[in-house]
């Protein structure tokens, strides 16, 4: 393990969630300025068989695949193949169908399109068909008018991004990042993982079952609003520079009111938050998201396979214009959507494909940009700061959001600076 001294902030709260017993098996990395300075990992891999975490042990991060699939495809933008604005319909003309022939590009990756979910349950043989889901969407009508509303697309933005993505290419989202991003740069980062590499990657542990309703995938309303620094114990020290604070002041001014507004949307099999967390239904599968299915699969919104170190590599490769051109990172950073979220109900910031500060993605900094991953796992980049930070475990939160181990230790390094 390895740790600048400059961030010994770092390395204390590390250790102490494993003295703790918060954490089973984890691992944390930062780049400041292109240069490794924190490389930390402990704890075991698989509580079955007390296998080690290594230095080299993956794990799945849920959603943080989503900033991986929107820089896939601002390559293609780049390169001229399509452009935000383009209808979808132009590139995949069975879009069009059902009302959708206006929706963009940009209206995909900011979660605008209305498609927060898949009207047809997907049976489990279709799990690493993509084209075959992605068709399933095609024929569904918008729940709201695009452009006038966002939602997070929780599992449909994958592959809704990833059909253009094959529309365009021929290849898939994880054979485009493989070839053109992790490939050049040497990231132990994988969008549908290989054999050798599911062998040793980490296996989740459920968090503990809630004491309040339950809510999707197990989390109470309740819960999501805590983990998105809305309630209970908030991390330790002073955030860099209050990028937050607006929307937890907008939370706080109406606690009650939020989280009865969630709790009835997670006891609501009907509800959009439980039908966009739904479908595809990884429980289905034994083990669930540690099923090879599932980690084989490559679904471009959750199926990201990555040690800490490859997280964070990816977003100083972002800083560094070896993933992205500095013009087209920084559009990409403008914000597009703002405020309720029409499935989360907590306030969600996104450029394109990316998270900004808000209730749902807890950073100290205002110019700091990533995605987190259900359960905890975060991967974020500040330009201003020269920071690219990644956190990846396999001990589950009780949180839709993220997790108060992954706040504390970004926290620490902002602490440091």
């Amino acid at each position: 393990m390895h740790c600048d001294p400059r961030f010994a902030r770092v390395r204390e709260v590390f250790e102490r969630h494993f003295a703790g017993g918060e954490e089973l098996g984890a691992a944390f990395a930062v780049y400041q300025d292109g240069q490794l300075v924190v490389d930390l990992w402990d704890g075991v891999a698989d509580r079955r068989t007390g296998r080690a975490w290594e230095r080299d042990t993956p794990a799945f991060v849920y959603s943080c695949t989503k900033a991986v699939t929107a820089a896939a495809l601002l390559r293609l933008v780049e390169q001229g193949l399509v452009d935000v604005g383009t209808p979808v319909a132009e590139v995949w003309p069975e879009f069009g169908a059902e009302g959708k022939a206006a929706v963009t590009v940009e209206h995909l990756l900011t979660h605008q399109a209305g498609l927060p979910v898949l009207e047809e349950e997907v049976p489990v043989e279709e799990f690493e068909d993509q084209p075959a889901i992605a068709a399933r969407l095609a024929r569904q009508r918008p729940l709201w008018e695009p452009g006038t509303a966002h939602g997070y697309h929780a599992l449909t933005y994958g592959f809704l991004v990833g059909e253009v993505v094959r529309r365009l290419t021929g290849r898939t989202v994880g054979e485009l990042v493989a070839a053109e991003i992790a490939g050049p740069l040497g990231l132990e980062l994988w969008v549908g993982a290989p054999d050798d590499v599911i062998e040793r990657t980490a296996r989740l542990k459920a968090g503990e079952r809630p004491r309040r309703a339950p809510g999707p995938a197990g989390r109470s309303g309740m819960e999501i609003v805590e983990s998105a620094g809305g309630t209970t114990d908030r991390p330790a020290g002073r955030a860099a520079d209050g990028a937050a604070d607006g929307a937890a002041d907008r939370a706080a001014d109406r606690p009650q009111d939020l989280v009865a507004e969630i709790q009835r949307a997670a006891l609501d099999p009907a509800s959009l938050m439980n039908r966009a967390l739904g479908n595809p239904a990884m429980h289905r599968l034994k083990g669930g998201a540690n099923h090879p299915v599932i980690l084989r699969a490559g679904w471009p919104a959750a199926g990201l396979v990555t040690t800490a170190r490859g997280l964070a590599g990816f977003y100083r490769g972002l800083l560094a214009g070896d993933v992205l051109r500095p013009e087209t990172l920084r559009d990409a950073l403008r914000p597009r959507v703002n405020g309720p979220d029409k499935v989360l109900y907590l306030d969600t910031s996104f450029g394109l494909g990316f998270m900004l500060p808000s209730l749902t993605f807890m950073v100290p900094s205002k110019s700091a940009f990533g995605h987190s991953g259900m359960g905890g796992a975060i991967g974020l980049g500040d330009p201003e700061r020269g920071l690219a930070i990644g956190y990846v475990m396999n001990k589950m939160a009780d949180a839709l959001t993220g997790n108060l181990r992954g706040i504390r230790l970004v926290q620490a390094v902002y602490d440091s600076l």
